[in-house]
Parts: structure tokens; C-alpha cells; sequence
């Protein structure tokens, strides 16, 4: 079952694990918005469920999901908003960024076919910007865990950004090098180093600003 962090009539907020997809896994495989459902329906038969924001299979972390459309317009709309809702990141990466602490601003586009993103070439068509913060809270010979706000929701952003600076997440194996690799699997890491770590919001119906987080296993 999903491990539910806080819920009321408003919005459930969960702890999503590495390997649990969000929505629609296939025939014979449970995803979150399905275990919710299900939970939800135990006590209001047709529940509904809005899903407000994402994270990708293997990343873990939080999420909140709204309980009624009214909330659902409420989070939604805070999701771009400078003072709405803020993602912070924790990523164990390969490599070193040059600074303790700065921005990553590249222009990024999806192949929908690959289900992959890259940096776009000058002047290739379909980009869009994607602007990161990032912090260095430890480091090692040849990993550093950085602390990350997202400025922007690009596909795969964190992963794709870090990596085209040189710093690709230990264990990403859609965009790791092979020495990467070998690193992670010296260190006996077998999962993507990536964690919505924390979540604030203000509340739907109250307006109270809400936080939410979680510890890091890497």
C-alpha cells in the first residue's frame, strides 16, 4: 500500500517508492493512482482523484493528490507560481559541478517516440527552457549530493540538465555513462539516486502553507 504522509477531505500526501509508477502501469501491475482509488473507494464508492503533479517511476519521493475539483483548480494552479508550490530535490550525482552552488539553464526537447529528452542544438525547433538551483551539501572523491529547486517541469529535467553539465545521477541508466555505472555498481547502488525530498503548498480550502518531507536513503 502506499504509505500516506497526511490526508483530509481536501488532499492526500504521499511518500511514492523508487519503481512505483503514478499512473497507468499495465495490465497486471498497481499504480499509485489505482492503490488510492481503491483506498478511497472503501469508505465513498466512486472516489475522485485528481493527480496534480508527477514524478518519474524510478524517482521516490512526495506527492500530494487532490480529493475533489474544487482542490484539484486550488494545487494545480500553484504549480507555476513563484510562492505556490515548491519541489526540493536531493540527487546523488558522478562527477562535480563547478561551483558550491548556482543555476543550469539549457533548452531542452522531448522525443515522445524514445521517451527521452536532450539539450537542444541552437536554433532546433520544439525547445523549451529549463532553469534549475542546485547546492553541494556533500562530496566525495567522485560523487557530490546536491540539493535541488526546480524553476521549471521539463521532461526528465533534473536528470537530462545534470548530466549534459557533467554530473549524471548515479544509477540513471537512460542518461548515465558507462563509468557512471561502475562507480554505482561498486558502491552496490542498483536505483536511480533522484528524491523529491521535500513539498510545500498552501493548503486548498485553509490557505495554510503546508511542508512536507522525507528522509534520504542514498
Amino acid at each position: 500500500m502506499v504509505e500516506i504522509l497526511y490526508e483530509d477531505a481536501a488532499l492526500i500526501v504521499c511518500h511514492k517508492e523508487a519503481g512505483m509508477p503514478v499512473q497507468t502501469a499495465g495490465i497486471g501491475r498497481m499504480d499509485m493512482e489505482s492503490e488510492l482509488k481503491n483506498y478511497l473507494a472503501k469508505e465513498n464508492g466512486e472516489p475522485y482523484l485528481g493527480v496534480v503533479h508527477r514524478l518519474d517511476q524510478p524517482v521516490e519521493g512526495i506527492l500530494v493528490f487532490a480529493k475533489t475539483p474544487k482542490a484539484m483548480a486550488a494545487l494545480s494552479s500553484q504549480l507555476n507560481a513563484e510562492d505556490g508550490m515548491q519541489k526540493i530535490y536531493l540527487a546523488r550525482v558522478y562527477g562535480h559541478l563547478p561551483a558550491e552552488s548556482g543555476s543550469l539553464t539549457d533548452r531542452l526537447v522531448k522525443d515522445a517516440r524514445s521517451n527521452l529528452s536532450h539539450v537542444a542544438a541552437p536554433g532546433e525547433k520544439g525547445a523549451k527552457e529549463a532553469v534549475l538551483d542546485y547546492e553541494r551539501l556533500e562530496t566525495d572523491a567522485e560523487t557530490e549530493l546536491l540539493r535541488i529547486r526546480l524553476h521549471t517541469g521539463r521532461h526528465h529535467q533534473i536528470r537530462v540538465q545534470l548530466a549534459h553539465h557533467g554530473a549524471p545521477i548515479l544509477g540513471d541508466r537512460k542518461y548515465g555513462t558507462p563509468q557512471m555505472l561502475v562507480c554505482a555498481e561498486k558502491a552496490g547502488i542498483n536505483r536511480l539516486c533522484l528524491l523529491a525530498r521535500s513539498l510545500s503548498f498552501r493548503h486548498p480550502v485553509s490557505g495554510k502553507r503546508m511542508e512536507f518531507s522525507v528522509e534520504c536513503p542514498f
